[in-house]
């Protein structure tokens, strides 16, 4: 009898302390509120400047091609020269999506799990490609790389070939896109905290039992997120790739790339069709974003229930 009152009790408390909250919520709500007019003024600027600056480009981008109709869409698409910036888009989109995951994986799980010296050093090396400019992150490449560069000598001696070639092009694309995973991951494992590792340890698992047993089903929302983000960018980046690709055509040109090459020839259907291919893969990107970010809200209200 005592359980069933202590149970009510809580119930009671439990029921009392939503109903405060829930008053204490509207009361902060009703003082905070703006007026009626001040409100429709700020969705209405809000939905101009998304129209202009982002519904009305993509319209533009489509029109523009197919303003020759489907057939001259679909020959430009199927043009050698675009074929080929496709295929070398998705080759260095592959790579890049491959190796930022595994190093990704690894540099979250160290920052998350362990402790070490250098933690904080290694956090902010993880941010770095987010403050330094592409085009000076090529030039770093060639300085490194180039016939001048610092391994330029030797590679020549040895007949390799990383600047102007694929090699380089994916180099400059990871180290761009190498946050994306780790920073979607770094958060998520932190939050998580080692318990369920170490309990699975005590029980006798491995690492590698534990890791695709207890850590990786906990993360694989942050993982498709991370993966999906880094892959956009890959597939987009320009100014990077653009200072080590040597823009031999046919060869070294990604789709972004040929757009401008295309542009600048003033073969607008052609280049504005591959940038729809693009547009597309930025809309596809906002849809699956908007689904993953909604499982991992799903998986966190799990947790904390």
């Amino acid at each position: 009898m005592s359980i069933e009152m202590t149970v009510q009790r809580g119930l009671a408390s439990s029921s009392q302390r939503k109903r405060a909250g829930g008053a204490s919520v509207a009361a902060s709500d009703s003082v905070r509120s703006e007026p009626k007019a001040v409100r429709i003024v700020i969705i209405a600027i809000a939905i101009t400047f998304l129209v202009v600056f982002v519904v009305m480009p993509l319209i533009i981008v489509f029109a523009q091609a197919f303003s020759k109709g489907v057939v001259a869409y679909f020959a430009a698409l199927s043009d050698p020269e675009a074929l080929a910036a496709i295929r070398l888009t998705l080759l260095i989109a592959a790579i890049s999506v491959g190796i930022n995951l595994v190093c990704g994986l690894a540099a979250a799980w160290a920052i998350s799990k362990f402790e070490f010296p250098g933690k904080t050093m290694l956090i902010t090396l993880i941010d770095l490609p987010f403050s330094v400019s592409p085009v000076i992150s090529g030039l770093v490449f060639v300085l490194l790389f180039g016939a001048q560069g610092y391994f330029g000598p030797w590679l020549q001696a040895h007949h390799l070939q990383i600047l102007f070639a694929v090699p380089g092009m994916a180099l400059a694309t990871i180290f761009v896109t190498f946050p994306f995973v780790a920073r979607a991951l770094i958060p998520l494992m932190q939050e998580q905290g080692t318990q369920e590792e170490e309990a699975a340890i005590s029980l006798g698992a491995s690492g590698l039992q534990t890791f695709f047993r207890v850590t990786l089903p906990n993360i694989k929302w942050g993982v498709l997120y991370g993966v999906l983000l880094c892959n956009a960018r890959a597939m987009g980046e320009f100014g990077a790739v653009s200072v080590v690709s040597g823009h031999i055509r046919g060869e070294t040109n990604t789709m972004p790339l040929l757009v401008e090459i295309l542009y600048n020839e003033y073969q607008l259907v052609a280049s504005f069709a591959i940038a729809s291919l693009l547009a597309m893969l930025a809309l596809i990107t906002l849809v699956a974003k908007t689904i993953l970010e909604r499982h991992l809200d799903e998986g966190e209200a799990v947790r904390d229930d």
